[in-house]
């Protein structure tokens, strides 16, 4: 049976709810919604979203209030859910949620931002490859994966309008995309990439500028599946078209 997998940045829940994101996710009615940067607690969540009766919710929540934040929403029950590697330093800041299921694992992560610092660039690289170890540990006991969320990095030139203005950009950085490179090459897949080619197709736009409205974008959100779930991949997509957030929904249909 085909699934519908959705991923969505909403850059805080409780300002999107405000722009259509409960007509958004009715009508959707996807098999799992993962969102990210929520800015919320469980309390602090719409009670609609948290009361429904078509799904099992989950949350992570930083220790910061009003800070990153992930929801997962999903008709089928998991085995199992946890909301950290195991990594103090990476389980406090409410960007974790990986939810076991029959056939597969789902990592719904916010990936840490290093535009900041140089501290906080060596923490986002150290991220990765902690959700990288894991990851690979599950998938030595015979786990397929799926990880979907904001990965904050663009993985090459086709991937934002103006890549050689962003050469030393946190987000296009030579280190960080090759950290993309090497997660691949483990055995994993970008499911858009499989279907869709050509460049122009983002999923983030600088509100400031209003880049959104000219197309000046990047694709920092994804799916991402090991190579023995690509065949059950049926179709991978953009909503560019939803509004509400800086970032737009990306999604897949998968037979799970």
């Amino acid at each position: 049976m085909n699934s519908k997998l959705l991923c969505w940045n909403v850059n805080g829940i409780r300002a999107i709810y405000k722009k259509g994101f409960y007509d958004w996710f009715i009508k959707e009615n996807a098999d799992i919604i993962c969102i990210q940067e929520t800015k919320a607690s469980e309390d602090q969540f719409p009670k609609e979203l948290i009361k429904t009766d078509s799904y099992h919710t989950y949350f992570s929540t930083a220790r910061k209030k009003g800070y990153s934040g992930v929801a997962l929403f999903s008709k089928i029950k998991p085995l199992k859910v946890e909301t950290g590697f195991g990594i103090e330093r990476f389980d406090t800041e409410g960007r974790i949620i990986i939810a076991y299921y029959d056939s597969f694992v789902l990592y719904n992560i916010y990936f840490p931002n290093g535009k900041q610092s140089g501290e906080r660039l060596q923490y986002k690289m150290d991220f990765y490859d902690a959700f990288l170890n894991h990851a690979e540990a599950l998938r030595k006991k015979g786990n397929g994966i799926i990880m979907c969320g904001d990965v904050n990095t663009a993985h090459t030139e086709i991937d934002l309008a103006r890549p050689k203005e962003n050469e030393n950009v946190s987000g296009f950085l030579p280190q960080e995309r090759a950290w993309i490179d090497a997660f691949i090459e483990k055995g994993y897949a970008d499911t858009l990439r499989l279907f869709v080619k050509e460049g122009g197709h983002y999923s983030w736009w600088d509100y400031k500028t209003k880049a959104r409205e000219r197309n000046i974008g990047w694709r920092i959100d994804y799916f991402f599946v090991s190579n023995d779930l690509v065949p059950k991949v049926k179709d991978a997509f953009i909503q560019k078209e939803v509004a509400g957030s800086d970032h737009c929904p990306v999604g897949i249909i998968i037979e799970l």
